[in-house]
């Protein structure tokens, strides 16, 4: 039972996984909105609006912050992972996800001619997120972070 008293008691892992939890609802049901169909994909998977990368890492990185304060090596840490995820999510994950799109059409869409065999199924296309989706995460994260350490 300690294990379990002591995980609930750490601020900074609650918040991070509140930002997570929550930033995956959020997309699940936006996801549902627009499409008019529940994508069980969007649960779990990444991509989409809010970036729950991005709500997850500020989250760590504001109750770091708020716990050991910003001179700390801890709010270091957790502020230069934040921006390293966040710009990935927009750089590297983006692109990927643009060329997924593109390959999917190439190969699925019989633009080749081709009969499927050279792919089994279609690559992921939400794997990135555009910077209103990553500062939207952020500042869901943020939110967060705050309300939770209200708490403890």
């Amino acid at each position: 039972m300690t294990m379990w008293n002591e995980f609930l008691g750490n601020q900074i892992l609650i918040s991070a996984v509140l930002g997570w939890t929550v930033a995956q609802f959020l997309k699940t049901v936006i996801d549902m909105v627009i499409n008019k169909s529940f994508n069980p994909e969007r649960i779990f998977g990444s991509g989409g609006m809010p970036s729950s990368h991005s709500a997850t890492v500020c989250a760590l990185t504001t109750a770091s912050g708020m716990k050991y304060g910003v001179g700390s090596f801890e709010f270091a840490i957790s502020f230069v992972l934040s921006m390293i995820v966040m710009y990935d999510a927009m750089g590297v994950r983006r692109e990927t996800g643009k060329q997924a799109k593109l390959l999917n059409s190439v190969f699925f869409e019989n633009i080749l001619n081709l009969d499927g065999v050279f792919l089994q199924e279609k690559l992921k296309e939400y794997v990135g997120h555009t910077p209103l989706q990553v500062v939207a995460g952020a500042v869901l994260g943020i939110l967060l972070a705050v309300l939770t350490g209200k708490l403890y």
